[in-house]
């Protein structure tokens, strides 16, 4: 499955949300520097859908906020 997702880094609080449009919006408090804001992002996105971390793969965006992201 692709998903769309907009990350919120140095976010006071860390989750998932799902947005009205079928996007998500993943808050995490690392920053975006040295790829740390991804890493958590795949941590996240990893436990919302219950899967380990190796079937979550950023495919596009890794520089930005907005990613498609595969989970397997």
């Amino acid at each position: 499955m692709r998903i769309n997702v907009r990350v919120k880094p140095r976010s006071k609080v860390k989750g998932v949300v799902c947005l009205d449009d079928g996007s998500y919006q993943v808050l995490v408090n690392a920053p975006a520097k040295e790829g740390k804001a991804n890493a958590e992002v795949v941590e996240a996105l990893a436990e919302y859908f219950d899967r380990p971390k190796s079937s979550v793969n950023i495919l596009k965006g890794t520089s930005g906020r907005h990613k498609i992201v595969e989970i397997l």
